[in-house]
């Protein structure tokens, strides 16, 4: 990983962290670049929450000679105030303090940071203006809906003006309206040069969102890449999605030709393929309620690197 160091905000290297038995991360190798989004992307238990809690120093790595972790030029285990006060965090849960009202609980905040008060409330008014949320700034936190409490804790973790925002599975649990809400927002703060690390379950998020992903599961790094290059250079661009388990003997006998890849289970069948037309024509032998036809896309990819079924982690 010969990076510029000037251009880099972290540098892992193979990073380890267990918990008992249980090897959370295995092996990681990976840089982030200022002003760009790298998202961790995999099922819950795969690594991604505990690789995030190392880069803040909520944790810390396993010994190993080779091992390194460096955030803008600080090692998390030493240098755990450092850092955060060059980061600002969303958590998975909704940690507001719900006896206060939205603006109450900026300023609380506010203060972890020493940022005086005229000062903390003009960043107040602009962050709630930025996130939509201006008219709810005296509103207590039981009355806010789901997706405006995430919205705050985003409005929360950029209080201090952060260099790098660190985003734990933003968006889960909110409908797609306030999703893409979220999503616009974080593309303007990286346009404005905010550096982001990301962690999510959700394929199109990480694809709408990161320059870099990488796919983990049980702890390891599986692939890395540009999201649209990793798809153009690993998975057939179509699928043919049948749902009906009475056509699969029939396409059975009429799948032999080898640019054609199968994958099934007991209740549908994925038949991928480069050349639309040839799916096509299989598609003519089954009922048109039965069968969908749609360009392959980060799922496609991570079934097939990692296949269907649930792993147990060890």
């Amino acid at each position: 990983m010969n990076k510029d160091k000037e251009q880099t905000v972290i540098m892992a290297s193979n990073i380890h962290k267990s918990y008992g038995k249980v090897k959370a991360v295995r092996g990681m190798n990976f840089f982030l670049e200022k002003a760009t989004c790298l998202s961790f992307l995999g099922p819950n238990g795969a690594g991604k929450t505990t690789m995030m809690n190392l880069v803040f120093g909520r944790c810390t790595r396993d010994h190993h000679p080779s091992s390194s972790l460096d955030v803008f030029g600080y090692d998390p285990a030493k240098n755990e105030l450092e850092i955060k006060y060059l980061s600002g965090v969303v958590p998975q849960e909704n940690n507001l303090d719900v006896e206060l009202n939205v603006k109450r609980n900026l300023l609380i905040y506010s203060k972890f940071y020493g940022i005086p008060k005229g000062e903390a409330n003009r960043r107040i008014d602009t962050l709630l203006r930025f996130m939509e949320l201006d008219d709810k700034k005296d509103s207590k936190i039981k009355e806010l809906s789901g997706g405006m409490k995430r919205r705050l804790i985003i409005a929360r973790a950029l209080l201090n003006n952060p260099r790098l925002l660190i985003l734990d599975e933003p968006t889960t649990g909110l409908d797609p309206q306030v999703r893409h809400l979220i999503w616009n927002k974080i593309r303007q703060l990286k346009n404005n040069g905010t550096t982001i690390l990301l962690t999510t379950h959700y394929m199109e998020e990480a694809f709408q969102l990161a320059d870099q992903v990488i796919i983990m599961n049980q702890g390891e790094k599986i692939i890395e890449g540009n999201p649209k290059q990793l798809l153009k250079e690993n998975i057939e661009r179509y699928v043919l999605e049948v749902r009906n388990p009475q056509y699969f003997d029939l396409l059975k006998k009429h799948i032999k030709d080898k640019r054609i890849r199968s994958d099934s289970t007991s209740e549908y069948m994925l038949l991928y393929c480069d050349d639309l037309s040839c799916l096509k024509m299989i598609s003519e032998k089954i009922g048109s309620a039965d069968y969908h036809h749609r360009e392959t896309n980060l799922e496609d990819l991570f079934l097939k690197l990692t296949g269907r079924e649930l792993h147990e982690r060890q």
